[in-house]
């Protein structure tokens, strides 16, 4: 991508107070025409949202981006509308022991709330606390339920592929232990065995960083700084690796962007969450400093790789190495082409990437040169989603975010008539995350509290 140094916070306060305004349209078309009978949405077909059974995994993102649009305007309704539909949709996800994403369901409305609550953003009585909290430390105990030991004497938390199966993605859905952690509470085993949620969280991100993520150092004959696999397969007997591989992207020896976008936020939001955090609450000395190093390896290289891999204006193709990426020319020099014939653009990985790239920035410092960089290269992204053709502006289109993916290999994404590749459409991950990332740059501009998951515990 070409990093454009000369964007400032400033200079997007105007698309965003835009940006808001379709958000709430869209927030508006879909109370008033989806039918929630039908399952939770997920993603557009001409425009219109619908649902897709593979994981229950999208309908907090629907009620957060309720809660996001009120921190964002003050409008009340939205605030009343997030809590109503919290209340009688969300149960089931907490207690949910077949998913591996309750850090994006239910952080997404649940610890919202709470953390506007802590924010005192409106008055609420104590119970409210109350119900928010419970469902958080619920949501994080179940969470961390589904494990695997890995040979080597650590673990992760596996998908709903099964216990052979560490996905890159669940690098960001593990906050949900963090926070349950910090809420005072435990799983309970065996035996009544208490399990240390914050240090199975550790422990799965150390494998994520080691099985998921590629430094460049030879693990094989793809092997580069920042490429990332979807999938890790493990053998369950004995807990040995054995293999990448890719449910949604195009190999286990690509890199799917979301998959990698994903590590990038996840990685940087880490960081930050462990600078709260005092080595006491470690097993061992020296153990923080080494998860640090850790996520810091981790959200640099995966930070670079999508820098260097990417469009010039910061958006991506779904997939590093998709087949059909090298007729479509010196693609990287280019601005993204999401009516091209060939590949589709993801513009939720974009979303989803330009907070790992602010955060990261932040986090390293805005005065040190590698700190401006990726601050920069998330301003960069950001500022082209904010615009045409990626923000959505027909009021007929219940989608914010134009030209996300899905399932490209399982051909879930719609193609319209007169186009050779899917385009045109939204995710409600994407309407999520392109709303959170603006929320989060907004109230750096008005010098409000920095947004952050774990800003719910204060």
């Amino acid at each position: 991508m070409r990093i454009d140094i000369s964007i400032t916070e400033q200079s997007l306060a105007a698309a965003l107070k835009r940006f808001w305004e379709v958000s709430g349209q869209k927030i508006d078309l879909i109370a008033s025409e989806y039918d929630p009978g039908k399952g939770s949405p997920v993603f557009t077909t001409n425009g219109k949202y619908g649902s897709r059974g593979w994981t229950e995994w999208t309908e907090g993102f629907q009620y957060g981006a309720m809660f996001l649009q009120f921190d964002a305007t003050g409008e009340d309704r939205y605030l009343q509308l997030g809590k109503s539909e919290t209340i009688a949709r969300m149960a089931t996800h907490v207690s949910h022991v077949g998913v591996h994403d309750h850090g994006f369901n239910n952080l997404s409305c649940y610890g919202n709330w709470l953390r506007l609550i802590a924010e005192k953003r409106f008055d609420a009585p104590q119970a409210e606390r109350d119900f928010c909290e419970l469902a958080l430390k619920v949501s994080g105990a179940t969470q961390a339920s589904r494990w695997s030991a890995t040979h080597e004497g650590g673990g992760y938390i596996y998908s709903f592929n099964g216990p052979h199966s560490l996905f890159v993605d669940t690098i960001r859905s593990c906050r949900i232990l963090m926070v349950a952690h910090r809420l005072g509470h435990v799983l309970m085993g065996e035996n009544d065995s208490p399990i240390n949620l914050l240090g199975r969280a550790m422990e799965h991100i150390k494998s994520t960083a080691k099985y998921n993520i590629y430094y460049g150092e030879g693990r094989d004959r793809y092997d580069e700084w920042g490429r990332t696999a979807h999938e890790s397969v493990f053998n369950v007997n004995d807990g040995r690796y054995r293999c990448p591989n890719a449910q949604q992207g195009f190999s286990g020896f690509t890199t799917w962007t979301r998959g990698l976008a994903w590590a990038m936020v996840g990685f940087a939001e880490e960081l930050e969450f462990l600078d709260t955090l005092d080595e006491s609450e470690f097993a061992t000395a020296g153990e923080k400093e080494g998860i640090v190093q850790i996520c810091l390896k981790g959200a640099r290289a995966t930070c670079d790789w999508f820098i260097e891999n990417t469009p010039s204006d910061g958006v991506p193709y779904w997939d590093g190495g998709a087949p059909h990426l090298h007729r479509l020319g010196e693609w990287r020099n280019r601005t993204s082409d999401p009516y091209n014939d060939w590949e589709p653009i993801d513009s939720s990985a974009a979303a989803i990437g330009a907070q790992g790239l602010l955060r990261l920035g932040r986090y390293l410092g805005l005065d040190t040169d590698d700190g401006k960089r990726y601050w920069q290269a998330g301003l960069t992204s950001l500022k082209h989603l904010l615009e045409e053709p990626y923000l959505s502006e027909d009021p007929s289109h219940q989608g914010l975010l134009l030209h996300s993916i899905y399932h490209q290999p399982n051909g879930w994404d719609n193609t319209p008539d007169q186009s050779k590749i899917p385009c045109g459409e939204s995710s409600m991950w994407g309407d999520y995350h392109i709303r959170e990332v603006a929320l989060y740059l907004q109230r750096i501009i008005n010098g409000d509290p920095y947004y952050t998951f774990f800003g719910c515990l204060s």
